[in-house]
């Protein structure tokens, strides 16, 4: 059955596709958080593993939530590894070494660059493929990204 939702075929198959990329870059990340989650070592292990987990459950949330909006616009996720790598803006690289420091440093540089491309988004959503849904629902995910990114930044000074 077709999806008719007030936005073009058209609009909603450029959005879906940008979303596409965005669910990448999720779930690439959420990837990332269980590694520093399995992985870190450290004196400050215990409080930072917590941390971790607390990021990976709200990663994992995060990742559901995109794949359901790409549903809603009439399009299937990507759902497979294959496909997250050849669409994310990310990249698997490892942090240099397993302490707190360079796992909240690397996860930082993600966040920052998951929030640059929402905020490309944004404007273009909602003007130019007439997607004000979307637009506001990756703005709130700015929002989340952004205050994640403070308190990573918070635990490097």
């Amino acid at each position: 059955m077709e999806t008719m939702i007030g936005i073009s075929a058209q609009n909603r198959e450029v959005v879906a596709h940008q979303l596409s990329k965005l669910l990448a870059d999720e779930f690439v990340l959420y990837t990332k958080t269980l590694n520093a989650h399995w992985n870190l070592e450290g004196m400050d292990f215990h409080s930072v593993h917590l941390y971790f987990e607390e990021l990976y459950k709200q990663s994992a949330e995060i990742v559901d939530d995109v794949a359901e909006r790409i549903r809603q616009l009439g399009h299937y996720a990507p759902a497979t590894l294959k496909n997250f790598l050849q669409l994310t803006h990310l990249t698997e690289q490892e942090a240099k070494g397993n302490t707190s420091r360079s796992w909240i440093e690397k996860l930082l540089s993600d966040h920052e660059s998951i929030i640059v491309f929402l905020r490309g988004n944004i404007a273009e959503f909602q003007e130019a493929h007439k997607d004000a849904g979307t637009s506001d629902y990756i703005t709130g995910l700015m929002e989340k990204h952004e205050k994640i990114a403070w308190m990573l930044r918070a635990h490097l000074k």
